[in-house]
């Protein structure tokens, strides 16, 4: 291992190359609830594709393990190096190259942050619509887990805002994908092959984004609800009415006193109407006029009004930001809390109240807890699993799970599959489509160190 260190020093610069006690307890983890922190042989951070590149041909040379990390706000573990292993940290990758209006495009360095690029685009009208929930999340770390967030009904997830990435192979060959197009039939799309691939077939060091007029109007709509049922089937009348929400969110009645107290946001919400409400709706619209966006409120109000919502409020744009901040922070106050698993399962939009109802089930039948939030319209829902004995927590775990699967779902809608989800992966995914991703896997990377133990053994 000292010769590999050697190696890496000359390709970087010793002082890019930290080991024992120069490596923080950061680098060592991310947001996982269940997984155990481990400090690498080295942790490298490189400043460009050409040094990334230099480190996976040492590493590929000598069969050494490389993790790639961003800002190390995954759920999955994705980011948990290896002890015989580098990190690659991609902190020093963080130039936005250009901001290209004509286009409407964006190409930035891995190490960019959400925050970031935000900030930058703010003075030209721009926006980068996906917000996943953490602005100090880097996009690096987004395309390899293709983030989602709250926007995704409106805007999609991180693999339709990509238009194409420079990346690294493990034998330290550069590619670049795609460009400044949204449309092309030239080969397979490598593009999105590795967006979403959790570090394991390529280190992506560039990304292309695409980008969208920001609209300066907004407002959030606010409906409790008698039953979680009633605000799950409100979900597609909402969808079909044209009026096309950024946000569409659900938060069952133990998450939202706990998410807003967190933040201390009180609603102004009548007693008579918290004591009675089992959850709740949050629906966002934005709009380039003020007075489209008061006809599109309005649309929605009346809508909500006829679908069994208790009462309806259009929140002032001040409680509008502080509920959605809260809305956020869910993941922080769940862990804060206790919770001892996250799951993030997504279905088909309209198996939401079927697939919540055999969660709630599940969880009685096994003496659990489960609270929850989730995208209503995307079918992404987000459970908090509170169950300290771990022989019962993976029993409840890989039964919701497939019950998602059941309904035509997956497993993971945007955290990812990482390390801490993968027995189940491994167990309830098609073996087929195991043995077709084992294969992928192997051309891209035929020594097997891009981040080993992540998806796949």
């Amino acid at each position: 291992m000292s010769r590999v260190l050697d190696e890496l020093r000359s390709a970087l610069g010793a002082d890019h190359v930290l080991t024992d006690d120069a490596i923080g307890n950061d680098y060592t983890h991310d947001e996982a609830l269940t997984a155990t922190p481990v400090r690498p042989l080295a942790v490298v951070r490189p400043g460009d594709a050409t040094e990334v590149a230099a480190v996976l041909r040492i590493a590929n040379e000598h069969r050494v393990p490389v993790t790639a990390r961003g800002a190390g706000t995954g759920l999955s573990g994705a980011a948990i190096p290896r002890a015989d292993g580098i990190l690659l940290s991609t902190e020093r990758m963080h130039e936005i190259l250009e901001i290209d209006h004509d286009n409407h495009v964006a190409v930035v360095q891995a190490g960019v942050t959400l925050e970031q690029l935000d900030a930058a685009l703010l003075g030209d009208g721009l926006v980068y619509p996906v917000f996943p929930g953490e602005y100090s999340a880097s996009l690096g770390g987004n395309v390899a887990t293709n983030a989602g967030g709250m926007r995704a009904v409106k805007y999609g997830v991180t693999r339709h805002q990509v238009l194409g990435v420079e990346a690294v192979l493990a034998t330290g060959e550069i590619i670049r994908t795609g460009g400044k197009f949204v449309k092309a039939t030239t080969g397979y799309d490598l593009t999105q092959l590795i967006i979403g691939s959790e570090g394991t077939l390529a280190i992506v060091t560039e990304a292309t984004l695409k980008l969208y007029p920001r609209p300066p109007h907004t407002a959030t709509v606010l409906a409790p609800f008698r039953t979680l049922e009633d605000v799950t089937n409100a979900v597609p009348a909402i969808v079909n009415a044209g009026v096309q929400p950024m946000i569409l969110e659900y938060i069952d009645m133990m998450s939202m006193a706990a998410t807003t107290a967190n933040v201390g946001l009180d609603l102004g919400i009548p007693a008579d109407i918290t004591d009675h409400a089992l959850a709740y709706l949050v629906v966002v619209m934005e709009a380039h006029a003020p007075d489209r966006l008061d006809e599109d409120v309005e649309a929605v109000a009346l809508l909500l009004g006829k679908l069994a919502a208790m009462d309806v409020y259009i929140l002032p744009s001040s409680s509008g930001a502080k509920l959605l901040e809260a809305r956020e922070k869910a993941f922080w106050v769940a862990k804060s809390h206790g919770a001892n698993d996250i799951i993030d399962v997504v279905v088909p939009r309209a198996s939401v109240p079927r697939y919540l109802a055999t969660v709630s089930e599940i969880a009685q039948r096994h003496d659990t807890w489960v609270a929850g939030a989730g995208h209503a319209g995307d079918g992404n829902v987000h459970l908090s699993v509170f169950q300290a004995d771990d022989d019962r927590r993976t029993t409840v775990m890989r039964e919701i799970l497939r019950a998602g699967i059941d309904l035509g779902g997956a497993i993971s809608a945007e955290h990812g599959i990482g390390t801490e989800k993968k027995r189940y992966f491994l167990e309830l995914e098609d073996p087929v489509k195991i043995d077709l991703m084992r294969r992928v896997k192997v051309a891209f990377d035929p020594n097997g160190i891009l981040n080993p133990g992540t998806l796949l053994d």
